[in-house]
C-alpha cells in the first residue's frame, strides 16, 4: 500500500485549542496531580486517575497530527503546557513531555504506522527508550528484533513503543541508529525502577523476543536529522519540518524549570513567616534572599531562551530551510544545561529550607530529589555536548547527529 493509499479514519475537523486554553486545562487538572503525586511514587508509575486526566485535557495530542486526530500545534505551546504541569508534579510532567512528544515522531514515520497507532483510537499513547539495544534480523518485509532497554518512562500507560537499534548499513555505507515501533503485545515491562527521585514516571526496562518489524516501522534518525523523513509526505505541515532531534531535546530538560518555579514558589510562602532555631528571620537572611531572586530569575531566563528558540526552528521550517549545524550544537547545549542549573539553584533553595524543610509535610526535599534524578539522564550530560560545541567553533568537524 502506498503513502498516498493510507486514510485516516480519526481527523479531528474542530478547531485546536488556544495556548492559554490548554495551559488553563492545565491548572484544572493541577490539584489532582499534585494531590496523587506521592501515590504515584509509592506504585513506581503515574496513577490510571493522572494519567486519564492529562489525555481527557488532550494533553499529549498537542503535537500530533491534526488527519490522525490530534492538534498539531507548536513545539513552544507543548513546551509550555509540560512546564505548566511540572509545577504540580516533576514526574507528570516528564511523562507528558517524554511520551507526548511521541506523538511527533509518530507524524515524520510512514504513515502506515500512525494508522496502525491511531487508526481505531486517537488517544493511544507510546512509550520509548532510544537505547540502540535491538539485535536485528532481516527477513523478507523487515526485521525480527529481540532486546532489553531501559528507561521506558510512562510504559505502564502505553499500548506501543518505540525503541532503538542500529540498522542495517544505509546507502553511504553506515551503520546508523533508528527507531522501531512494537505493539504492546511484543513488549514485556520488567519491574526494575526503584530510583532516589521521579519515581512516578515509571520507567522501568521493557523487552522484546523475536518480534516481526515491517519495514514501515522504522523511523532512520538520519533522515530526522536530514528533515527529510517518510511523514513529510502527508504531514507536509512545518512541524514536522523541525529536525528530529532539536524537537525533542526539551522533553527531557524542561520538567525541571516548573519544578524549580514550584520550589521558588514553596519556598517563598515558608520562608516569609519562617523563624529558625536561633530566632533570624529566613526572609530577612541575605543568603536566602539571593537564593530566591537567582532561582526566579533563572527560572524566567530559561523559559524566555527555550521559546526563543521554538521560534527560530519553527522559522526555518516554515521556510523550508534546515537550521545550521552550529546553531543545532548551541540549541542542544542549553537544552541540556536546562537541569543541571535547576538541580543547582534548588539544592541552595534547600540549604536556606534549614532542618525543617526536610520533613515530608514539606514538598522540598521530594523536589530536589525529583531534579537531581532529571539532571541524570544522558540528553542532560551538558559538559559533552559544550565540548563538542566548543571544539566545533574552534575549527573541528561536527560528528554528532543527535542535533
Amino acid at each position: 500500500m502506498s503513502l498516498t493509499e493510507v486514510r485516516p479514519t480519526t481527523a479531528d475537523e474542530s478547531p485546536a485549542p488556544t495556548r492559554d486554553e490548554l495551559l488553563d486545562r492545565v491548572r484544572a487538572i493541577g490539584p489532582l496531580v499534585r494531590e496523587q503525586a506521592r501515590a504515584g511514587d509509592a506504585r513506581r508509575g503515574l496513577t490510571d486517575e493522572v494519567v486519564e486526566a492529562i489525555k481527557s485535557a488532550g494533553l499529549f495530542r498537542i503535537l500530533q497530527p491534526r488527519r490522525w486526530g490530534g492538534m498539531e500545534l507548536d513545539l513552544a505551546t507543548f513546551y509550555l503546557v509540560q512546564l505548566e504541569l511540572s509545577k504540580y508534579d516533576m514526574s507528570a510532567g516528564w511523562v507528558h513531555g517524554v511520551v507526548g512528544v511521541h506523538a511527533w515522531q509518530a507524524g515524520i514515520f510512514d504513515d502506515r504506522a500512525a494508522r496502525d497507532i491511531w487508526g481505531a483510537d486517537p488517544s493511544v499513547l507510546i512509550a520509548s527508550s532510544y537505547m540502540p539495544a535491538a539485535k536485528l534480523t532481516a527477513v523478507e518485509g523487515g526485521f525480527r528484533a529481540s532486546g532489553r532497554w531501559r528507561f521506558s518512562s510512562g510504559c505502564q500507560h502505553a499500548d506501543w513503543f518505540f525503541l532503538g537499534g542500529l540498522l542495517a548499513p544505509d546507502e553511504e555505507g553506515q551503520v546508523r541508529p533508528g527507531t522501531l515501533l512494537f505493539p504492546k503485545t511484543d513488549v514485556k515491562i520488567l519491574d526494575t525502577w526503584d530510583v532516589a527521585g521521579l519515581q512516578g514516571t515509571g520507567s522501568h526496562d521493557v523487552v522484546v523476543e523475536d518480534a516481526f518489524v515491517p519495514d514501515y516501522r522504522i523511523h532512520r534518525h538520519i533522515d530526522g536529522f536530514r528533515c527529510a523523513s517518510p511523514g513529510n509526505a502527508v504531514n507536509t505541515g512545518w512541524l514536522y519540518r523541525v529536525p528530529f532531534f532539536q524537537a525533542f531535546l526539551r522533553a527531557v530538560s524542561t520538567a525541571s524549570i516548573g519544578t524549580l518555579s514550584a520550589m521558588t514558589d514553596a519556598f517563598i510562602d515558608y520562608g516569609s513567616g519562617k523563624v529558625g532555631a536561633f530566632g533570624g528571620k529566613t526572609r530577612e537572611d541575605p543568603v536566602a534572599q539571593l537564593a530566591v531572586a537567582e532561582a526566579r530569575a533563572a527560572v524566567d531566563e530559561m523559559t524566555a531562551l527555550m521559546l526563543r528558540n521554538m521560534q527560530r526552528l519553527r522559522e526555518c521550517a516554515e521556510r523550508r530551510e534546515i537550521p545550521p549545524i552550529e546553531e543545532r550544537l548551541l540549541y542542544k547545549l542549553q537544552a541540556s544545561e536546562v537541569a543541571n542549573r535547576c538541580a543547582i539553584l534548588g539544592a541552595r533553595l534547600y540549604r536556606c529550607t534549614g532542618g525543617s524543610g526536610a520533613f515530608n509535610d514539606h514538598p522540598f526535599a521530594r523536589m530536589l530529589a525529583n531534579l537531581n534524578v532529571g539532571r541524570q539522564h544522558v540528553v542532560n550530560q551538558y559538559e559533552q555536548w559544550g565540548a563538542n560545541y566548543g571544539a566545533c567553533l574552534m575549527g573541528r568537524g561536527n560528528e554528532d547527529l543527535a542535533l
